[in-house]
């Protein structure tokens, strides 16, 4: 996740942003906070689209399907409005990588992931058929993968971009490299388009690369239209279920409920389905992301009174009246300072307690230097918290919790709570 940079909103409806997840062609994609605290993918359309009255029609009617989507292996529409300004749209945040972005890092996937992967894909497109949409668009970087199995985004979107003054072509509203014949020829486009597409995400998945090799988009998709695909490296099973998926015809092409019987077992679970490096990331994702909310005035940078002076057994710091700092606010303050990391430091308190920047920067200013380890930090509170998630075979919730609550890093927090899984002290 980037930073918020300057010219972006501060807020959304009733969503605060907190940073940029990324764009597309329909616009921005942000890291968002509702009311409640809950994270969740926030989409601005962009203001030349937001000034199309053809695209806002489409808008209006593609949000309108995508909300009664559901199922396990899709992110699910929460919120829009389609009539302001610059309408947007709220979906739920799964906090992992991209198949795109995991491939990229770490490789193709093994057989095992790739068959979960695609019984996933195959859930999610049936959901996504079952309201009346096409996806028009699956493809790697919109396939987000989860601890629990994998997610479909931006399913529906597309359409709303077709035929507006700001694409030349419906070309230019998928992905080369991952649109059916049909869709590559301009054609009407139905359920077996996203068959194709999914083929294709398969063979990516499996092996990196494009079954139609790579080159400008006219020589892609006319290879996508004219020739057959290039399924090396794929074992014979997974090579004869997608070819069923990449016919040319739409009508020979396996249906999706067909797939998904194909792919699933009986013996079949996303637990631990996908290898340790892509696991890893996940982890850090879902560490990083906070679960606690900064309040608005802490956002602002006011300061937030507390119910009272005198809370038992916490200090009063000295950044004014009312302002109250913990026990494991000032230690985990404290060893951040002693790692030279005054900034996150300041940003820990202020976030913690509510203090204004000049009162947090003081405070900080004010401590005494710790050298302690993680044992030092870890009050007995957020210790017991840990444990009892632990005990639920929740550990990346209890990794998280450290994290938030002293300011260790992500190894330091990990180790505690392996430490606290293993029984050593």
């Amino acid at each position: 996740m980037e930073p918020l940079r300057q010219g972006d909103p501060r807020r959304v409806g009733d969503y605060r942003l907190e940073g940029r997840l990324g764009g597309g062609g329909m616009g921005q994609v942000f890291l968002g906070r509702s009311r409640g605290g809950r994270p969740v993918a926030v989409k601005v359309v962009r203001p030349e689209l937001a000034n199309d009255a053809g695209f806002r029609r489409r808008f209006v009617i593609e949000v309108e399907a995508a909300r009664r989507v559901g199922g396990f292996y899709t992110a699910q529409v929460i919120d829009a409005d389609t009539d302001a300004d610059t309408p947007w749209l709220v979906t739920a945040y799964i906090p992992g990588p991209s198949l795109y972005q995991a491939v990229g890092r770490h490789g193709p996937l093994p057989a095992e992931a790739i068959t979960v992967l695609g019984a996933g894909l195959a859930e999610g497109l049936s959901a996504i058929h079952a309201c009346g949409l096409v996806h028009r668009d699956l493809k790697p970087s919109n396939v987000i993968l989860a601890a629990d199995g994998p997610r479909v985004i931006d399913f529906g979107i597309a359409r709303a971009l077709d035929a507006t003054s700001h694409t030349f072509s419906r070309a230019v509203v998928g992905t080369p490299s991952f649109m059916s014949p049909e869709q590559a020829r301009g054609l009407e486009v139905g359920q077996p388009s996203d068959v194709f597409s999914l083929g294709l995400v398969l063979v990516f998945a499996a092996t990196g690369r494009s079954p139609f090799g790579t080159g400008p988009a006219e020589a892609i998709v006319y290879r996508i239209v004219h020739d057959e695909p290039d399924l090396t490296g794929l074992s014979a099973h997974l090579a004869d279920l997608v070819r069923r998926c990449l016919a040319k015809d739409p009508s020979d092409r396996i249906r999706v409920a067909d797939l998904l019987d194909e792919l699933t077992t009986p013996t079949q679970t996303t637990t631990q389905w996908l290898p340790p490096p892509i696991a890893t990331m996940i982890t850090e994702r879902l560490v990083q992301t906070p679960t606690t909310p900064v309040s608005d005035a802490m956002a602002a940078g006011y300061a937030v009174p507390a119910a009272s002076t005198g809370t038992p057994g916490l200090p009063v710091s000295p950044g004014g009246p009312g302002q109250v700092v913990g026990a494991e606010t000032r230690a985990a303050a404290q060893q951040l300072i002693a790692k030279g990391q005054l900034i996150q430091a300041i940003k820990l308190v202020r976030e913690r307690t509510g203090l204004g920047l000049k009162e947090a920067k003081d405070y900080c200013d004010a401590l005494p230097i710790s050298p302690g380890g993680p044992g030092q930090v870890v009050g007995a509170e957020t210790r017991a918290a840990a444990q009892q998630l632990i005990a639920k075979g929740q550990l990346i919730q209890a990794i998280k919790l450290v994290r938030e609550r002293t300011g260790l890093g992500l190894k330091e927090a990990k180790d505690y709570c392996d430490a606290l899984r293993d029984g050593r002290p």
